[in-house]
């Protein structure tokens, strides 16, 4: 079953980010996802109040 990495992975995994992308990149990228969660949950919870978040009341 697949679990969120921990300590040596998360490591590892930075350290493939920071070789990949550069250590300038890096917070432009994460500044980029943070910016698109937080868009998605406001358009997430804009749907849920307009249509009370039931997808059977959209049916034709």
């Amino acid at each position: 079953m697949f679990s969120f990495p921990r300590g040596p992975e998360l490591l590892v995994l930075l350290i493939l980010l920071v070789l990949i992308f550069g250590a300038r990149k890096l917070p432009e990228i994460g500044r980029g996802l943070g910016e698109g969660i937080k868009n998605f949950r406001a358009s997430m919870k804009e749907i849920s109040d307009e249509g009370g978040g039931k997808a059977s009341d959209k049916r034709d």
